[in-house]
């Protein structure tokens, strides 16, 4: 008669043989050639998107504004990566835009010659209630693109995923 102990023995000795014979399921796993191992990717080539809220009529604020945006610009350049960036007034933020009152106009008229990757948004409501405010059409820069409103360009572009920056 077989004794429990040499069944257990035998078995054991039977897994061992097992595992020692049969490679690991894990090991099975078709391993890629080495070069493929220690090629490093490309540089992630993805345009970037940064939307910039200007809001007030506050000069500082406004050249903050393009402060950021010339900066962002220049650091994707500096790296060889594509950004887009999109300044989008309004309310008193439109005069940053207006052909009669901005404070910034000369330098944003520079900045979009030498910088095409930073557009000028423009809210058409903010626009129309200026024009009856002030009884008489409100001039915007050539620079500048109408938008129907600039609140909802800004949510436009945060749902597409550009990053938001209120300066």
């Amino acid at each position: 008669m077989i004794k429990l102990e040499d069944l257990f023995r035998t078995s054991a000795a039977a897994l061992v043989a097992l595992l020692i014979v049969a490679p690991p399921a894990a090991a099975q796993v078709k391993k890629q050639p080495a070069t493929q191992i220690s090629k490093r990717p490309a540089v992630d080539k993805k345009l970037h998107h940064l939307v910039l809220q200007v809001n007030t009529n506050d000069p500082a604020t406004m050249n903050l504004a393009l402060n950021n945006a010339t900066n962002v610009a220049q650091y994707y350049k500096d790296r060889g990566e594509k950004v887009a960036i999109e300044v989008v007034t309004f309310g008193p933020g439109l005069h940053m835009l207006r052909n009669d009152t901005s404070p910034v106009k000369a330098r944003i008229e520079t900045l979009a010659l030498s910088t095409p990757e930073i557009s000028f948004k423009a809210c058409g409501n903010t626009q129309q209630n200026m024009q009856k405010a002030e009884n008489k059409d409100i001039p915007l820069i050539p620079q500048a693109q109408v938008v129907a409103s600039g609140v909802v360009r800004v949510m436009q572009l945060q749902e597409k995923g550009w990053t938001y920056v209120r300066p």
